[in-house]
């Protein structure tokens, strides 16, 4: 049986030891985030959020509780099971775009597929399908430094779609932006979500990002806001 939820978490819980006193970066935390869901995560710098993203996405483990993917307790997996997880299943996007700066555009956006087994013919295929998506089809052969700010997140986005993900996790993906670009980016995402029905969490402080929220969740030194 299918779970209404693609990611849960029960009683999730990181702690980090910095010096004599430990840091409790998120506490006791239960979600559950439905399919095809837009949540956004909010909440001031040191709240947690990045670190509960990085838990959700399988990059973090966490130190007590679970988390919950595709109705899979994935808490204890072995990394190989994890890296291949990610790869098949969660697409990530950063503020600082993280892409390759010696790859072209299409390059960066076929990476996963060629990381995932997939044909070189095939990958070529879906990452000009991809770009022809974002608008960026004749920007392919260019380097992210030929690239603005808003064109190498779109890249980005391509890349993070490139293995047909069932969730995408943004961290800040407009921080870096100017507000007209990072509306635009808002834009796509909630496209993505609505029109492919991908579930997005985005952890952001853009109001504009948001506020296209179908749930907005706010986090204090760990905690959610009640």
């Amino acid at each position: 049986m299918i779970s209404k939820n693609i990611i849960e978490t029960e009683n999730l819980s990181k702690t980090y030891k910095i010096g004599p006193n430990p840091v409790h970066a998120i506490r006791d935390l239960s979600l559950s985030i439905p399919r095809g869901a837009f949540w956004a995560i909010e909440g001031s710098s040191g709240s947690g959020k990045s670190t509960l993203l990085n838990m959700l996405g399988c990059i973090d483990r966490p130190s007590s509780g679970k988390v919950i993917f595709d109705g899979e307790d994935v808490s204890k997996k072995s990394d190989s099971m994890l890296t291949r997880l990610r790869l098949m299943n969660i697409g990530f996007v950063f503020q600082q775009f993280y892409l390759i700066p010696t790859l072209k555009a299409i390059e960066n956006i076929t990476l996963p597929m060629k990381e995932a087994g997939i044909g070189r013919s095939k990958r070529r295929d879906r990452a000009l399908e991809l770009l022809e998506m974002m608008g960026l089809r004749k920007r392919a052969n260019h380097h992210p430094n030929q690239l603005s700010g808003g064109e190498q997140q779109r890249v980005a986005i391509a890349r993070a779609l490139a293995n047909n993900p069932k969730v995408i996790l943004a961290d800040e993906p407009t921080g870096e932006l100017d507000s007209g670009t990072g509306g635009k980016i808002a834009e796509l995402l909630a496209m993505l979500n609505k029109e492919k029905g991908i579930t997005v969490v985005v952890v952001t402080h853009d109001r504009a990002m948001a506020s296209r929220a179908s749930r907005r969740i706010s986090l204090t030194d760990g905690r959610l806001d009640a």
